[in-house]
């Protein structure tokens, strides 16, 4: 049975002030993110350098400089940094302080918009913690509010807080302005396949999704032993990420050449004006896996909070998803069995309980081929 551990949120335990960490939060020593105890806390992997990708000059398909950098993170990392999105900093900035304010409200105030419903069981909209469906199920240093943005009419109200009152207008506001970054995207990820611009918008749809997560992170006693949010994949075509403007905490499992582990590398802090897009799922099947959706996740700090706003962007659910038949060929077969938008999506909620990508957890997976995330070769040119 699906349910929500009960007990305080992840800020009320981190406020206690306990003199030893709850074991649910305690990894085991294989997965922990650390270094060796005589290195005094959390070992602090390269911090890598990703591409920047001005997205105005990307709506030039005469850009091919811009372009090239586009090609470069998409084939490398599956994130890149954002500039020339047109919204003020201030706005940026207002849409960050206003979460952080919320989660600072009395517990009270904010369990008037917990994620359950009326029987009491979980449900994915609404302040609280992520899903926990067993008793031995680790779970992450963090408490969560998440919000469906778009299609604008299946807003649920009694998720959107009154409090504090910019809260609401100021996301609004901030997903209009991401939802253009996220369309100039994948028009240019169109373009990189030598397909059109609405290659991919068709894919989605007129009426895709938005949701929004933003994720606090209170200071945490032992950062070796716990993750802000367990290593994932994202549930989305692209996800466009607004980081804390101070804390870092970010990595992402960059793959090795010849395959291997990978290595987990630290996303740096950005700039105040900067976002950040990441390759969803979605769009790994989608592209039949040209584009591969990174593995990352957050490990914690000791004395700082850390707040971030995270948009994912999905197919309309009653969608196919599924290589599209342009990216598949004798020498490159489809990679991904046929499903609905929705059943991916509800499949998600199972897979990033266990830790799992959805891809894997669904068993949609038909091949390996090492061709895999290599651009087809007239696209490459």
């Amino acid at each position: 049975m699906v349910h929500q551990a009960q007990g305080q949120m992840v800020q009320e335990v981190a406020a206690a002030g306990l003199p030893t960490l709850p074991t649910r939060y305690v990894l085991r020593e294989e997965d922990r993110p650390t270094a060796p105890p005589t290195t005094g806390g959390v070992a602090a992997p390269e911090l890598a350098a990703f591409p920047t990708v001005d997205v105005q000059r990307l709506a030039d398909p005469g850009d091919v400089e811009e372009a090239d950098k586009l090609r470069s993170a998409l084939q490398s990392s599956g994130l890149f940094k954002v500039t020339g999105h047109g919204m003020p900093v201030a706005l940026l900035d207002g849409v960050r302080d206003a979460g952080v304010e919320f989660f600072h409200l009395p517990l009270e105030e904010k369990l008037r918009h917990a994620n359950r419903d009326d029987a009491g069981e979980f449900q994915p909209e609404g302040y609280g913690i992520d899903r926990v469906d067993t008793d031995e199920q680790v779970l992450d240093w963090c408490d969560r509010l998440y919000l469906t943005v778009q299609p604008e009419e299946e807003r649920r109200a009694q998720f959107w807080p009154a409090r504090p009152p910019a809260l609401g207008r100021l996301l609004h506001e901030y997903a209009l302005g991401s939802e253009q970054v996220a369309k100039r995207v994948l028009m240019a990820m169109g373009r990189l396949l030598g397909f059109g611009e609405e290659f991919f918008l068709d894919h989605v749809g007129e009426r895709g999704g938005t949701y929004a997560r933003f994720t606090y992170y209170p200071p945490c006693p032992r950062p070796d032993l716990v993750y802000g949010l367990k290593p994932h994949t994202d549930n989305s075509v692209v996800t466009v990420l607004l980081l804390d403007r101070d804390v870092g905490g970010l990595q992402v499992l960059l793959r090795e050449e010849g395959g291997g582990d990978g290595r987990w590398v630290d996303v740096p802090v950005l700039a105040r004006d900067e976002l950040l897009v990441v390759v969803g799922e979605e769009m790994e099947i989608m592209s039949n896996a040209v584009f591969r959706a990174p593995t990352h996740r957050v490990v914690t700090s000791g004395e700082r909070e850390r707040m971030t706003l995270v948009l994912f962007y999905q197919p309309e659910p009653h969608k196919d998803l599924q290589p599209a038949e342009e990216l598949v060929a004798e020498d490159r077969p489809a990679m991904y069995r046929k499903l609905k938008a929705k059943a991916f999506g509800d499949g998600f909620w199972d897979a990033f309980a266990l830790g799992e990508r959805t891809i894997d957890f669904l068993n949609i997976k038909v091949d390996d081929r090492e061709s895999a995330g290599s651009m087809p070769e007239a696209a490459a040119a």
